[in-house]
């Protein structure tokens, strides 16, 4: 037999190093089989912007920080959740969602989407204000899944795909749609035009909050267990750089600035590295 190949030998240790962090192996957790019979055909665009991870993984830091100033959404993570305990695996179960609910079989994902419907009948409460919250508000939903995905969007063309396709970025909203509406989301966009208007909207409804800055800094601070002790820092600023000035403000933020230049090059580096380690360059 031949010598083992020290750069496949490299390749293979990256890919089960990078599944440790999405899937918990401790309990015998595997990859999300891909399927044939998905709600999504291969190679359309939602499969093709949610298997980048770097791109996810900064998509999803946005998103989270953005989403922090709901405070419908912010209010359900304070009072059902134990976040501040266990961040690392509230990220691995919504990232492991959009896996099953993009790459999985369809029936799985169906599944998928009505245990979060269970999940979300679960949880209501009250805001600071008085006012009552339930994690099924259609309206609170919406902006959930604007964020998302206006976020991974983002992260896939700024480290991916910086040209691609205005008709394949609608189409990745049509796709998207099909899950947030099962979801409960509404209204939901199916375009970038309406993507951008229902963010406008909404907006209106987010308010600053102390609480909202401290979900803030544990999301841009915690490191996932193996994870380099830079990795976090690296990503965090990149998805800080991508906010709107607006919720840099609200969430009390810096914009990076020329510090940025780093991590945008470090996380575009780390991003063709795993492109190749999962073979999809």
């Amino acid at each position: 037999m031949p010598p083992p190949d020290p750069i496949e030998k490299l390749r293979l240790s990256l890919v089960e190093r990078v599944r440790g962090v999405f899937n918990d192996t401790s309990a015998g957790q595997q990859p999300v089989p891909v399927s044939d019979d998905a709600l999504f055909e291969r190679d359309s665009p939602i499969r093709l912007v949610h298997a980048d991870i770097v791109g996810m993984m900064v998509g999803g830091i946005r998103a989270l920080l953005l989403q922090m100033l709901h405070p419908a959404a912010l209010q359900g993570v304070l009072d059902h959740s134990n976040f501040r305990e266990d961040m690392h695996g509230r990220l691995r179960r919504t990232a492991r969602f959009i896996a099953v609910t993009t790459f999985g079989h369809r029936d799985e994902a169906m599944k998928a989407i009505e245990r979060v419907n269970r999940i979300h009948s679960q949880v209501a409460g009250t805001l600071p204000d008085g006012a009552p919250y339930s994690a099924t508000d259609p309206r609170t939903l919406a902006w959930v899944h604007v964020t998302e995905a206006s976020s991974f969007l983002a992260g896939y063309k700024r480290h991916v795909r910086p040209d691609m396709p205005g008709h394949e970025q609608d189409e990745y909203y049509r796709q998207f749609a099909v899950i947030a509406r099962a979801l409960g989301a509404d209204p939901v966009p199916t375009s970038r035009n309406e993507a951008e208007e229902l963010f406008r909207e909404l907006r209106e409804d987010l308010r600053t909050s102390p609480a909202a800055r401290e979900v803030a800094q544990l999301v841009l601070t915690q490191r996932a267990p193996g994870t380099p002790p830079g990795l976090q820092a690296m990503l965090g600023a990149d998805a800080v750089e991508m906010l709107p000035p607006f919720a840099r403000t609200m969430l009390g933020l810096t914009r990076p600035g020329i510090a940025a230049l780093p991590a945008r090059a470090a996380t575009w580096s780390m991003g063709k590295t795993l492109r190749w380690a999962f073979r999809q360059d």
